[in-house]
């Protein structure tokens, strides 16, 4: 049976400039993405790691309509658009309302509820990240780091997106709290027959979680395998050398 490609991505490039000159003749365009190709599928979780600058948030900001400044393709095969979930809960949540007021609001942007409606499915979701309805009432500064990702991760799919893109969301926590973030991401892709480009800088972490693995360098895709492969069998030196940095 073929699987059903959620995201296709083609000869994506993209370009920034650099510089402080007012005029054009002062600046350097400088290419961030180099030629990216590759699919994602429904139901799989596919990695994308790389070390810090090597285009990963770019990518991930123009797959879910943040940045449109690139030529190439990107095609998404989804009824809803693809959400976002980003390293940082807190600067995500909206620190003057109460969680509940934050979780509902995807349900009244998206309609076709009643107040009642929301609620309920507010204190299901609150169930289902492993949070009692009484955090409805409370405001992100009152929750650690680790519940307010559970919240940033709730808000993003409670309305019911078929795509995650997961910008380094467990790196800002302790390993305790990421391996219960990272179940919570397994859990949900079960129950909500969710899809994820999860990008990290760790591949311990991708190891986890992933079924698939891109592996990006300098804007451009170096070598793409299973996670089981690649870890086994590297074929290009700078994932070889990304995994013995990463033992």
């Amino acid at each position: 049976m073929e699987r059903r490609a959620l995201l296709e991505v083609k000869h994506l490039n993209s370009f920034y400039e650099e510089g402080n000159g007012i005029l054009s003749a002062g600046k350097r365009r400088k290419q961030v993405l180099q030629d990216v190709s590759f699919s994602l599928y429904q139901g799989e979780i596919l990695g994308l790691v790389g070390e810090s600058g090597s285009g990963k948030t770019t990518l991930s900001r123009a797959i879910v309509g943040l940045l449109r400044d690139y030529t190439g393709e990107l095609l998404l095969h989804t009824a809803t658009p693809p959400q976002m979930v980003f390293q940082d809960p807190y600067s995500s949540l909206n620190p003057a309302h109460t969680i509940g007021w934050i979780l509902e609001e995807p349900l009244r942007v998206k309609g076709g509820m009643s107040k009642a409606g929301r609620k309920a499915q507010v204190g299901e979701m609150l169930d289902k990240i492993g949070l009692g309805p009484e955090y409805a009432h409370r405001k992100p500064h009152e929750l650690s780091g680790g519940q307010r990702q559970r919240v940033a991760i709730a808000a993003a799919v409670i309305a019911g997106p078929e795509l995650l893109v997961a910008d380094e969301p467990v790196s800002a926590l302790d390993v305790t709290i990421q391996a219960q973030i990272l179940e919570l991401l397994l859990s949900l892709r079960q129950e909500l027959q969710l899809s994820y480009l999860f990008i990290s800088h760790d591949l311990n972490v991708i190891y986890q979680i992933c079924d698939r693995v891109l592996v990006m360098n300098h804007g451009e895709i170096v070598e793409e395998n299973t996670v089981q492969e690649l870890f086994a069998n590297p074929r290009h030196p700078y994932t070889k050398q990304l995994l013995a940095a990463a033992k």
